[in-house]
């Protein structure tokens, strides 16, 4: 699995309309960063490095883990692997869309 592959399960997740309305950011370090823009009719997914509603930083790792539903985002928020900057509750409406 690599960056390309999983923008596009997140891309084919998010579909024309997430119903996120608003900018998600993953910052995945310096493996890149995944932009979902929920905001736009229809959505998109891009790796573009933009300022988003709500972005979400952790290692290539742990998102992987979380992803496979090795890591529970609680537990990784708790614990310092995953981190939150601006709106918390984008960020919690992501957790479906990043299900592998």
């Amino acid at each position: 699995m690599d960056l390309n592959a999983v923008t596009d399960h997140i891309r084919n997740a998010v579909g024309d309309n997430s119903g996120l309305g608003k900018t998600v950011k993953l910052d995945l370090g310096d493996v890149g960063k995944i932009f979902i823009d929920g905001a736009s009719v229809p959505n998109s997914v891009t790796n573009d490095d933009k300022p988003a509603d709500a972005t979400v930083s952790m290692k290539w790792d742990d998102f992987v883990a979380l992803s496979e539903g090795k890591l529970d985002p609680m537990m990784a928020f708790m614990q310092g692997k995953l981190k939150i900057a601006g709106d918390m509750m984008i960020a919690q409406k992501l957790a479906p869309l990043l299900k592998r």
